[in-house]
């Protein structure tokens, strides 16, 4: 059985600590076997914040799903093709970025949209987020991510115990979460090992929760 599983990274910086973080839980979850994992960077992307017009409700289509043109175009049939999902973003003010709350928001289209309601149901998902600091923020963080995975019809799974916060990865991107700031060491994040350690928990537990409800789904299939 192969799943395949997406990463989305909601930070402006292309190969940033968030970036980094992210692939560490893609890799680690490459690592359980039978798994393809793909990452996308909305760094340099055209997303346009939902404008709540309704057209996804009432006038949506077979390949169409937001009235908006932008380059969530290209990612909305990523969404549909793949297993799970580890969406991953930088603290930013105690909150996730702007970059991923646009991204969250215009899931819209698959929460209430008349064509692809409800197409996200059975995927499973997961959060990732990075802070400067310590205390930042990044547990609300989290839950805003989580919270848009749930109401988008999601799985969400959070690493086991034992390796941060039960809502996801936390990466400290200063040593020790300081905010000390070191201008040679541009991937601090990949310094925090506890943090490292649990972002590949939760690459590892999102596909292990994936193959577990795919396999289900065949056996029911099988049955019926």
């Amino acid at each position: 059985m192969e799943i395949n599983i997406l990463g989305i990274c909601g930070s402006p910086i292309k190969g940033g600590n968030t970036e980094a973080f992210l692939r560490e839980g893609l890799k680690a979850a490459e690592g359980t076997g039978g798994v393809k994992t793909k990452l996308i960077t909305l760094a340099g992307k055209d997303i346009k914040d939902c404008r709540h017009c309704n057209w996804c409700i009432r006038k949506q289509e077979e390949g169409k799903l937001c009235a908006q043109q932008d380059d969530m175009a290209e990612i909305y049939p990523e969404l549909l093709q793949v297993d799970a999902l580890l969406l991953a973003t930088p603290v930013y003010i105690g909150r996730l970025s702007g970059y991923m709350a646009c991204f969250t928001d215009r899931l819209r289209v698959f929460a209430w949209g008349n064509v692809y309601q409800g197409k996200l149901g059975s995927k499973v998902g997961g959060a990732l987020a990075v802070s400067w600091g310590r205390n930042y923020g990044i547990e609300t963080a989290l839950l805003s991510i989580l919270s848009a995975l749930f109401m988008m019809g999601l799985i969400p799974v959070g690493p086991p115990h034992g390796y941060g916060s039960p809502f996801g990865a936390c990466g400290l991107a200063s040593e020790h979460g300081t905010g000390k700031f070191n201008r040679e060491d541009k991937l601090g994040v990949l310094r925090d090992e506890y943090g490292v350690k649990g972002a590949q928990a939760l690459g590892k537990r999102v596909a292990e929760i994936t193959k577990l409800i795919k396999a289900g789904e065949a056996t029911l299939s099988h049955l019926s």
